[in-house]
């Protein structure tokens, strides 16, 4: 038997048995069996080689956003409102062949935002050009899936295209469960829970121990400090999943009755647009900037006003949004002899607060580094090693210097 007849035979056993908690530790069992063949079939896909060229395109800008949808939704027209970049878009499906790149200019930040080929059902195992789709929302900031407010109803795209970003490891709008997995080399399973557990079945521990059994963890450790699912387990079991945050985007709404457009606003992380009638696309800008947790810091020299054009933007999804943060954007070395920041605004409990490293920053935030004097740094463990260094690159750059003009000598 192979391994697509494996999963089906699975799949059917799953949606034969009954959903309630006497089931839930062999519905995690199965869960288990199918988290692996289908792993094994991604990996034997892989090895085929028979995937073509991957989209190639390299991150720019303060956050990247990937367009996903079933063909002829509308995301080159999308991109082509949004940005200067003219992504051709035409009345017949598959006009998008590979991955084309534009840039948004919002809130004095750059945004890149991808047009992605449409994908099909299947697109997680090879089909079209899904794969590589797939491969490019692994690495976005965001993921908008761009749906046909017309054909919803009717064709369930949101559905399939969930179910596809699910295969492949995608978790839409999650947060990592709160689960430690600490595997060792002897000493069997050591199971704890800080908190009561009501989603693995009448014997949290004997799932938990038959799960890790399928995936062949006979030593390790597991803490379980929130009521977590069997799904949320092998996720962390498994340890590749990526959690990005997602919005849905529904176009043509100029095309459907009024109070069809009102019950899909109404939709958790859901946005109506018209593309061509360019209606609520002020509102899908604002709703990808909040998605993408983007906070722009302005910088100020000790007795200078601060520099209002050019901001430093953090993300909460890449680096974080702390002093920290914002300290290292400007420079690294800063970072090594920081003492405090000063900052100005909503962050501040009264400005200016005095602040360290961990301090989170809101938009539009003032702040000031103050560096270590000289007495500081000398009593630091470090500062000799540092003097070294520095003394070993301008002793370096001395010798490159003389170097090139023996050079220049010789061959004038």
């Amino acid at each position: 038997m192979g391994i697509v007849d494996k999963i089906k035979e699975l799949e059917n056993e799953y949606a034969r048995t009954q959903k309630n908690k006497a089931t839930e530790g062999h519905l995690g069992i199965i869960k288990a069996k199918l988290s692996k063949l289908r792993g094994e079939l991604l990996q034997d896909q892989a090895g085929s080689g028979g995937g073509g060229e991957g989209f190639a395109v390299p991150r720019s800008g303060d956050g990247r956003v990937a367009l996903i949808g079933f063909p002829s939704v509308g995301k080159s027209s999308l991109l082509s409102t949004l940005t200067t970049t003219q992504s051709e878009a035409a009345g017949y499906e598959f006009t998008t062949l590979t991955c084309i790149p534009g840039n948004i200019i919002y809130n004095d930040t750059r945004i890149q935002l991808l047009d992605l080929p449409g994908i099909i059902e299947g697109a997680a195992h090879g089909k079209g050009r899904g794969k590589e789709v797939i491969a490019v929302a692994r690495t976005s900031d965001l993921v908008l899936i761009v749906l046909d407010a017309a054909k919803e109803g009717v064709d369930n795209h949101k559905m399939i295209l969930e179910r596809e970003l699910e295969t492949v490891g995608l978790r839409l709008n999650k947060r990592p469960p709160n689960i430690t997995l600490t595997k060792k080399a002897t000493g069997g399973v050591k199971f704890n829970a800080t908190v009561p557990l009501t989603k693995l079945g009448d014997d949290p521990e004997k799932t938990v121990l038959q799960i890790l059994k399928e995936f062949k963890l006979h030593n390790a450790e597991v803490l379980m400090r929130e009521d977590c699912s069997t799904d949320e387990l092998i996720d962390v079991i498994n340890g590749n999943r990526k959690y990005v945050r997602c919005l849905y985007v529904y176009n043509k709404i100029d095309m459907i009755p009024l109070e069809d457009v009102e019950t899909l606003a109404r939709q958790p992380d859901s946005i109506v647009i018209s593309v061509r009638q360019k209606l609520n696309l002020d509102y899908l800008l604002a709703r990808m900037w909040d998605a993408m947790g983007l906070v722009r810091v302005y910088c100020k020299r000790r007795g200078c006003p601060p520099d209002l054009d050019e901001p430093v933007v953090l993300s909460a999804q890449r680096h974080g949004i702390t002093v920290e943060a914002a300290t290292q954007r400007i420079s690294k070395e800063l970072l090594v002899i920081f003492n405090y920041a000063e900052v100005w605004g909503t962050s501040a409990k009264h400005s200016p607060q005095r602040v360290g490293l961990q301090h989170k920053l809101h938009d539009e935030d003032v702040f000031q580094i103050v560096a270590q004097t000289n007495q500081q740094q000398k009593q630091d463990k470090g500062y000799s090693q540092r003097v070294q260094n520095y003394n070993a690159e301008i002793a370096r750059k001395r010798r490159t210097r003389t170097k090139e003009g023996k050079k220049k000598r010789s061959t004038g």
